[in-house]
């Protein structure tokens, strides 16, 4: 195992539009050890062609072939069979940069003489907004020159922002020793299963030292036709959030932070939901209404990026009193994030994303002010 520093697995199930170009960025990296393990879960297209053609020309990658699992199956096998230092997850419908493992594993080892490996590397990431589209942009992701710890090594506790976004367990190294000692495994379910998000949680709650780097690697097709992403339930966000829920349970973890940041993963779906009729649909109803249930009263109230409306709908739902909740507050969290996507990725964006939101917010504010009157 000494001579492999990290090992990147590739969970593959009928990819092959995108997977040569997927695999052919991770060879670009030469300067640490390195494994590909490309894993086939029973694609019935040309992937596992692809993947021996690789196999065939570089000696570091190595496949996987079995019957189709789901995707959290998939890589548990990877992960179960790495021997790398650290593992990473690639998406076979992404890439990556040149150098990425390279430059992550360095920047991990550079701690090792202080604290030792590190648990997770963690770094920002590119978002290929509109793929494969005419509009198609390359932009930085939504936490990037937000996560300021106040020293690294730390913990999610010092810096629980890291989970408040999308899950983006790819832009990442995990130790393996810590996945091991841990116990940490993904769920196995049929498909993709949006299993990510409870890995997120167990792995960054779990972590004693994270490290992270505002320098973007992964290249992320969002909302790819196709993708678990683009096509996933409403009720698959839900169980996944209460997956997060009682990851914090379990680990008896009460920090005011990273419970918000829960909670503000749990608008963000409900939000969602309640923006495409969910109040109306009598099996969606309960579920939203377990969720608010489970959330804090006054991290609810701290939440000056959620409407006033919505969360003025968890009180209700739940019988509590509506405490006063300011809409000025809110307002100045809106031109905050304004603000922000044009200094970090330009005008164009800021006015197109604007206008999206203010659609989906007042669909949302007035399905929920509806349901609390």
């Amino acid at each position: 195992m000494s001579d492999i520093d990290v090992s990147v697995i590739v969970p593959c199930y009928n990819v092959e539009r995108y997977l040569d170009e997927a695999l052919s960025s991770i060879e670009r990296n030469d300067r640490c050890g390195l494994e590909i393990l490309v894993v086939n879960d029973g694609s019935t297209d040309g992937s596992l062609e692809i993947m021996r053609a690789h196999e065939a020309r570089d000696s570091r990658v190595r496949v996987i072939d079995k019957a189709n699992q789901g995707y959290g199956a998939t890589v548990n096998r990877g992960i179960d069979e790495a021997r790398g230092a650290y593992v990473a997850i690639l998406e076979p419908d992404d890439w990556v940069e040149p150098h990425m493992y390279d430059d992550l594993y360095e920047y991990a080892a550079s701690f090792e003489a202080a604290y030792g490996l590190p648990d997770i590397v963690k770094s920002a990431y590119w978002r290929i907004y509109l793929p494969e589209t005419p509009d198609e942009q390359k932009l930085r992701c939504s936490y990037y020159k937000r996560i300021d710890p106040p020293q690294q090594p730390f913990t999610l506790a010092e810096e629980p922002r890291l989970v408040w976004h999308h899950p983006s367990i790819w832009s990442a190294l995990y130790r393996k020793g810590f996945l091991s000692d841990k116990n940490i495994r993904f769920k196995e379910l049929p498909g993709a299963g949006w299993v990510d998000n409870p890995f997120l949680f167990e792995t960054m709650c779990q972590a004693d030292t994270i490290v992270y780097t505002d320098n973007c690697y992964y290249c992320y097709r969002e909302d790819l036709p196709g993708s678990s992403s683009a096509t996933r339930v409403l009720e698959l966000s839900f169980e996944r959030w209460h997956d997060m829920a009682d990851v914090c349970d379990r680990l008896g973890i009460d920090d005011f932070g990273i419970r918000r940041s829960l909670t503000v993963i749990g608008f963000r779906y409900v939000g969602e939901a309640v923006g495409r009729g969910a109040l109306d649909d009598p099996s969606l109803e309960p579920m939203i209404k377990s969720i608010f249930e489970r959330m804090d009263p006054d991290v609810i109230v701290s939440l000056t990026n959620v409407s006033p409306e919505l969360r003025a709908l968890a009180f209700t739902m739940c019988d509590r009193p509506v405490p006063h909740m300011s809409k000025a507050a809110y307002m100045k969290a809106l031109a905050d994030e304004f603000v922000y996507s044009v200094r970090v990725n330009g005008w164009r964006f800021a006015i197109e994303r604007t206008g999206i939101y203010r659609e989906r917010r007042e669909r949302q504010d007035k399905e929920s002010a509806r349901h609390s009157a």
